[in-house]
């Protein structure tokens, strides 16, 4: 038997990290000023302006997306992007509703009802709305409402239905003469 050297492919390993471990730049690396971004105006069409002049007491209301408005979705800029917004929301969402009992856990599988997490993410949606209150896309501010309206009316049910089984649990245990202390 003949045995063949075969020839090993030689590799060559180049660190170019700009940093050292600890935070220091590397000597010899360059660190260049990131170069200021010019933004360009968007030119307003008539009726955009005339939106904008106008006030009324229903600004603050956000209206719910209609079923053809939801169709629209699709023609967010850049929503089929895994790091987009609209998937951002989405998975925001999917931990609220998970917390309240609505779907089963993404990871777990199970369904359960935790009221201080689910709440925790209400409260996540409610901020991230606040902070992105006229820098979103019209169809993504209404999604984010529509979103944040049906779990905080999910979570609102939820806290009545546990404080009115709490109160029947609470009136199974107890009776009119132990609450009154008689005996």
């Amino acid at each position: 038997m003949i045995e063949r050297e075969e020839e090993q492919p030689v590799i060559k390993v180049t660190d170019r990290r700009k940093f050292n471990l600890d935070g220091s730049v590397r000597e010899g690396v360059e660190i260049e000023a990131e170069k200021p971004k010019t933004e360009t105006p968007v030119a307003e069409t008539p009726a955009q302006t005339a939106a904008a002049n106008e006030t009324s007491l229903d600004d603050d209301i956000p209206d719910m997306p209609t079923n053809e408005e939801i169709g629209e979705m699709e023609e967010i800029p850049g929503a089929e992007d895994p790091a987009s917004f609209v998937n951002f929301l989405s998975t925001l969402a999917t931990n609220a509703a998970a917390a309240l009992g609505a779907m089963p856990h993404p990871v777990t599988g199970q369904r359960s009802l935790d009221l201080e997490t689910g709440k925790y993410w209400l409260d996540v949606l409610g901020m991230l709305r606040d902070k992105t209150n006229g820098n979103l896309h019209p169809q993504e501010a209404r999604l984010l409402d529509g979103l944040l309206g049906d779990l905080r009316m999910q979570y609102v049910q939820l806290v009545r239905a546990t404080e009115e089984r709490l109160k029947a649990q609470a009136a199974q245990k107890f009776s009119a003469s132990d609450i009154l202390g008689k005996k």
